[in-house]
């Protein structure tokens, strides 16, 4: 397989989401699941997520859809389209699958993937988080990784801007 197909094969569709959980259940993996917009990826995402993967061994990335961006940030967000975000967050070697989502939160992924662990960012508290309550009910943990300040897409699209 050479390297565009690898990374295009870590963005899963929907209809098969449940077979690749699946399969990573069977293996007895340790699920990590995180979510986000990641509209122009920065070195605080990067830390972030990689912490994250830290955490288990199979990091999966729920990314808002760019409708659900436009409901959360505004009619000019994204700056970069679903599949390009999920193709670049897709190429970082730590991170094993992508999965857009529609809604403005991932509760109704995370209860389909029922994850060990969900990560957040450190501007959380646990019980804010979407889909914390089924993680804990369910035996699993909620991690709360702390941001590396300074950092965030909207501050880099306003210095831009300003150029």
């Amino acid at each position: 397989m050479n390297n565009l197909d690898l990374i295009n094969s870590k963005i899963i569709n929907p209809e098969k989401l449940q077979d690749f959980i699946n399969s990573l259940k069977q293996n007895k993996e340790t699920i990590v699941f995180t979510n986000g917009c990641f509209d122009i990826l920065h070195y605080g995402h990067i830390n972030y997520l990689a912490k994250a993967a830290n955490l288990g061994s199979k990091l999966i990335v729920g990314l808002n859809s760019d409708s659900s961006v436009q409901r959360l940030k505004g009619k000019d967000r994204p700056i970069n389209k679903e599949l390009e975000r999920a193709f670049v967050l897709a190429s970082l070697f730590f991170i094993e699958a992508i999965i857009i989502f529609n809604e403005d939160t991932p509760e109704k992924l995370i209860h389909n993937i029922a994850p060990d662990i969900l990560a957040k960012g450190g501007d959380y508290k646990v019980e804010e988080i979407a889909g914390s309550d089924f993680v804990l009910k369910n035996g699993g943990k909620v991690e709360i990784i702390q941001f590396v300040e300074g950092y965030s897409s909207t501050k880099i699209i306003n210095k831009v801007s300003n150029i």
